[in-house]
């Protein structure tokens, strides 16, 4: 192995706050040379934090059905349901006299749920902006009609954009915006836009995913959503918190067992809020798994968090800005970002540079349009006609060309040896030829190296979901 494969930290360089499930396991690179592999992929989704992992493994014997059992297993199962409710709503920093916390799947369920439960006309005005992340576009673009606020060249706005659209007529009926980007991790300033909106009789809806393992959540937004697996507990378990008086008349996004008080064939008195928004068995394992990265993320400190994000972001930043041909997306180097890098290379496939990083250095990075194509395409620079140029080609069965960037994406079991390894791979990749071919799949726009027989980077079959699309 290289010498650059194992890096070793000095002392008093940064280290990571703690470990995650999986860290340093061995996979296989194309030379036959098995190495630690790097995750910096933490803004898509995380592994468990091993607090998370011992929480669940300890609460497996005991796991039941909830609510409605009488047993000692179902007792207990529901204790641990409803205390990472609890859990989730301090989390936020709400309380249960004003506030619920809806347990979903994710951050998407939880803002199509909260889409149905507004029960939004056509003609409602919806202020949201090109920052967001497709879950937090998409939902209210298909229930009422959106008014965006736009970003500057770097991929940012002021609160005197959002105002002005929050003073635009027809009146809007919400703002909701993203907590932080998951491209630049850029972080609109929450407080100021809240109480614009606020001061305007708006209430807000915050996207939390990126936010929620870095910072507090806003405790000032009137909707909050975030999801398990952003935050070090990947079991499936998200949350929607938002007042009580919001979800207490109506019928529920969905119909079924548990959210109910009494059902005749023609008619049906629905239970209050939140079992009313939880038909069917709810995730009883992720809520576990949600309520204990909650209870690490709090006894770390937000304070301790927020400095290793810091001093992980600008390592990052500028060891990657230091690379000859290497371009970073977003704001400069005076604004303060999570530790979320996203960069194209000059003259090679952002689906090229993300496979050699793979195959040859056991670096895991995402790749592509990152579930949020108009910001993207505005920090690239596409005009409309190259958008819809690109467009045509997917039409037609062809991802080749597909416009995105390379995104390095690190949280807190990351450290300064891992900030250096990941640039040293870019660099090389950058600077240096590949040792073997690597061929394209048109169908999905991915490269695959022309490694040994049994080597695992294989080429998709044709029903199978590719890298790049988002």
């Amino acid at each position: 192995m290289n010498d650059s494969d194992h890096q070793t930290q000095a002392p008093g360089s940064l280290q990571p706050l703690r470990q995650l499930v999986g860290d340093g396991v061995a996979v296989p690179c194309i030379d036959g040379i098995e190495r630690p592999y790097l995750s910096c992929d933490a803004a898509a989704s995380t592994a468990a934090l091993e607090a998370v992992l011992a929480r669940v493994e300890e609460f497996l014997p005991w796991y039941s059905s909830v609510h409605r059992g009488a047993g000692f297993k179902s007792r207990r199962a529901t204790d641990a349901y409803e205390a990472a409710r609890a859990a989730a709503l301090h989390f936020a920093g709400r309380t249960p006299e004003g506030d619920v916390a809806i347990i979903c799947r994710n951050t998407t369920e939880a803002i199509n749920h909260l889409v149905y439960r507004l029960g939004l006309e056509p003609d409602d005005v919806v202020v949201t902006t090109v920052v967001e992340h497709h879950a937090n576009l998409l939902p209210w673009s298909r229930a009422a009609r959106c008014r965006y606020v736009e970003c500057s060249d770097d991929g940012t706005f002021d609160t005197s954009d959002v105002v002005a659209a929050l003073d635009s007529r027809p009146a809007p009926r919400l703002l909701a915006i993203t907590g932080a980007s998951n491209i630049s991790g850029w972080m609109p300033p929450l407080e100021e836009i809240t109480s614009a909106a606020h001061e305007r009789g708006v209430p807000v809806v915050v996207d939390g995913a990126q936010l929620a393992p870095h910072r507090p959540l806003p405790r000032g937004a009137d909707f909050v959503a975030w999801s398990g697996h952003k935050m070090y507990a990947p079991f499936g378990a998200g949350v929607l918190i938002g007042p009580r008086t919001a979800f207490s008349e109506g019928d529920p996004f969905l119909a079924g067992g548990g959210a109910v008080d009494l059902v005749d064939l023609d008619e049906v008195e629905w239970t209050e809020p939140p079992e009313r928004e939880e038909a069917g068995s709810p995730n009883v394992i992720g809520a576990v798994a949600l309520h204990a990265a909650a209870d690490e993320l709090e006894e770390i400190g937000w304070a301790t968090v927020s400095e290793h994000d810091r001093h992980l972001s600008r390592l990052l930043r500028s060891g990657l800005a230091s690379i000859p041909g290497l371009r970073l997306l977003g704001p400069g180097p005076e604004t303060e970002t999570l530790p979320v890098a996203t960069f194209v290379v000059e003259a090679m496939a952002h689906s090229l540079v993300a496979a050699r990083l793979s195959a040859e250095a056991a670096v895991g990075v995402r790749h592509g349009c990152f579930c949020a194509h108009p910001y993207l395409m505005r920090l690239l620079g596409l005009r409309r006609e190259e958008v819809q140029a690109f467009r045509d080609q997917v039409r037609a069965g062809d991802r080749s060309k597909m416009p995105g960037a390379v995104r390095a994406s690190l949280g807190i079991n990351a450290g300064e040896a891992d900030v250096a390894r990941l640039c040293d791979a870019v660099r090389r990749v950058v600077t240096t030829p590949p040792d073997v071919a690597y061929r394209q799949d048109t169908a999905s726009g991915d490269y695959f190296p022309d490694g040994p027989d049994g080597f695992w980077l294989t080429p998709p079959e044709p029903h199978s979901a590719t890298c790049s699309p988002g």
